[in-house]
C-alpha cells in the first residue's frame, strides 16, 4: 500500500468517525427523549381514565339522591352532559411524537452502522501499520546475526545517526563493517540512512547491490532484493531492472516469503505472468511426454502398459 493511499484512507476514516460519532449520539438523545414523552403521555392517559371512572361514580350517586327527593327535580343534573364535560381532550401530538421516536431510532441505527464501518477501517489500517512495524523490527533482528547483541562501536555509530550526523554515522558503520564483514545488517542500515535520511536513492541502491553479492541466507537475500526492486521501480524509475530482479527472486529463491511477494508484484505488472516453478513443471511434463512417445511404437495418444 502506497503512503499517499494510506494517508487518504486514514483521513477518510477519521473524518467519518468524528462526523458520525456526534450525529449518532444526537440521534440517540432525540430518540430517547421522544420515547420518554410517549411514556409520559401514556401515563397521563391512564390517569385521565381513572379520573373519569371516579367522576362517573359520583354522578351516579348524585342521580340516586335526586330520585329520592322529587321536589328537587328543577335542579336535576344530566349525567350525559356531565360526562361530556369531564371527558379528557385528545392529545393531537401523540402520533407526531411516536413518529419522531421511530425516525430517531432509525437515524441512530443508520449513523451507528456507518460509524462502525469507519471504526473497522481505522482498526484495519492501524493493524496493518503495526504489523509492518513489527515485521521491520523482526527483519532487523534477523539481519543482526540471529539476534546477537550489537557492540558498543555500532551503538556509537547509531548515536551519531540519532544526532543527525548521518555522514559521520555512515563512516563509522563502514569502519565497523570492515572489522566485522559477516554483520551485513550494518550495510543495510547504511542503505536505510541513504534512502530515508539523506534521500540519496542511488547510493542506497548501490549499497543493496553490494549486499546481494554476499553469501546470505535465502530469506535474507530475498528481502534485500525486494527493497532494491522497490527503489528501482520507485525513485530511480528503472522498472526493467525491478522486473528482472523480481523474476530472479522467483526463480532462484522461490520457496521464500520474499518470492511470494515478488510473484504478487509480477502478477500485478503482467496478468499473464507464470511463476518459474510452474513453468519448469510444465516443461518437464512436456519433455517426459515426448520421451515416452519417442520410445514407443504406439500411435500418438497411447502409452505403453506399466
Amino acid at each position: 500500500m502506497s503512503r499517499k493511499l494510506k494517508l487518504v484512507l486514514y483521513a477518510v476514516c477519521l473524518v467519518g468517525v468524528f462526523v458520525l460519532g456526534p450525529l449518532t449520539m444526537r440521534a440517540y438523545r432525540e430518540a430517547t427523549k421522544a420515547s420518554e414523552h410517549r411514556v409520559q403521555r401514556l401515563e397521563r392517559a391512564a390517569l385521565t381514565d381513572n379520573t373519569n371512572v371516579v367522576e362517573n361514580t359520583n354522578i351516579a350517586d348524585t342521580n340516586v339522591i335526586a330520585a329520592a327527593v322529587p321536589e328537587t327535580n328543577t335542579t336535576t343534573t344530566n349525567a350525559t352532559d356531565t360526562n361530556a364535560v369531564v371527558a379528557a381532550p385528545k392529545d393531537d401530538t401523540a402520533e407526531a411524537r411516536a413518529g419522531s421516536s421511530s425516525r430517531g431510532f432509525s437515524r441512530m441505527v443508520t449513523y451507528g452502522l456507518g460509524l462502525l464501518l469507519f471504526f473497522i477501517g481505522l482498526a484495519i489500517l492501524i493493524a496493518y501499520d503495526v504489523s509492518q512495524y513489527l515485521g521491520h523490527k523482526a527483519q532487523q533482528v534477523l539481519f543482526n546475526e540471529e539476534g546477537a547483541p550489537k557492540s558498543a562501536e555500532y551503538e556509537q555509530a547509531e548515536e551519531l545517526a540519532k544526532d543527525g550526523k548521518y555522514l559521520e554515522a555512515i563512516q563509522a558503520m563502514r569502519d565497523y563493517l570492515k572489522a566485522n564483514p559477516r554483520e551485513q545488517y550494518v550495510a543495510l542500515r547504511i542503505a536505510e540512512i541513504y534512502e530515508e535520511n539523506l534521500f540519496n536513492h542511488l547510493a542506497a541502491a548501490l549499497e543493496y547491490e553490494e549486499v546481494l553479492t554476499k553469501q546470505l541466507p535465502a530469506e535474507r537475500w530475498g528481502w534485500a532484493a525486494i527493497h532494491l526492486a522497490n527503489l528501482y521501480s520507485g525513485k530511480l524509475n528503472q522498472p526493467d531492472k525491478a522486473i528482472a530482479l523480481l523474476r530472479r527472486i522467483d526463480s532462484e529463491y522461490g520457496q521464500t516469503s520474499a518470492a511470494k511477494k515478488a510473484r504478487d508484484r509480477l502478477t500485478q505488472i503482467d496478468p499473464d505472468f507464470v511463476p518459474a516453478a510452474t513453468a519448469a513443471f510444465a516443461v518437464s511434463s512436456e519433455s517426459t511426454s515426448a520421451s515416452e512417445q519417442s520410445t514407443s511404437n504406439l500411435p500418438p495418444g497411447f502409452r505403453p502398459k506399466s
